[in-house]
Formats: C-alpha cells, sequence, structure tokens
C-alpha cells in the first residue's frame, strides 16, 4: 500500500507536467515531433522538412530535449533525433481528437449564423 503525497509532492508533480506541456506548446515543435513519427531525423533533414532555418530547429529540439521529450542518437557524423517516448504520438493524437471537436462546434455554429443571415436578409 503506498502513501498518499504530500500537498508539496503533489504540487511538484503538477510543476512537472506544467513544465512537460510548455515544452509542446510551440508550433515548429509540433510539426519537429509530427516529422518524427516517420523516424529518426537530423537537424537539416527537419529543416528541410518544415522549411524552417536549422539554427531555429536546433534551438526547438534543445526545449524538447531538456525536457526528455526527444533524444539525440548520434550515427558517425550524423546526429538523429527521435521521441524518447512513443506514447508522446498518443498524445498528439488525443489534442487533434479535442481539437478536432471544438472546431466542429465552431463549425457548426458558423452554419448556424450564416443561415441566420440569409433567413434575415442581411
Amino acid at each position: 500500500m503506498s502513501a498518499r503525497p504530500s500537498r508539496l509532492d503533489a504540487d511538484r508533480l503538477r510543476q512537472f507536467k506544467a513544465e512537460f506541456f510548455k515544452a509542446l506548446a510551440h508550433p515548429v515543435r509540433i510539426a519537429i515531433l509530427e516529422h518524427l513519427r516517420r523516424g529518426p531525423r537530423s537537424v537539416g533533414e527537419i529543416q528541410e522538412l518544415t522549411g524552417v532555418a536549422g539554427p531555429s530547429i536546433s534551438q526547438q529540439l534543445a526545449v524538447l530535449r531538456s525536457r526528455g521529450i526527444v533524444v539525440p542518437e548520434r550515427s558517425g557524423t550524423t546526429v538523429r533525433y527521435h521521441a524518447a517516448d512513443p506514447q508522446i504520438y498518443a498524445l498528439l493524437d488525443a489534442a487533434r481528437q479535442i481539437s478536432y471537436g471544438h472546431l466542429s462546434d465552431s463549425a457548426d455554429l458558423l452554419r448556424l449564423v450564416e443561415a441566420e443571415q440569409v433567413a434575415t436578409g442581411g
């Protein structure tokens, strides 16, 4: 039977989770992870796939590395990055499903506004 975490432990865990999600809170980092889903990539390969400059890719990879989301793997003179845990893709998939639900609701509301506009001659 495990002991109940203290309030301090619970706060530390929440802080860790917040920092983890902050590391994902950038469109280039999401793009990097989407490309890594298909296999390990070098900075140059990621740059080519995203159209983002190499220094920016390196900076964003450093953020992802600092949170343990991606890890480098050296192959000769090339460093390729991959997800530290493939569960990150399940998290991205869940975010996509949540976003889809919100966007679907917005699209439904937009259709209602358009229908109202037609009905009132506005």
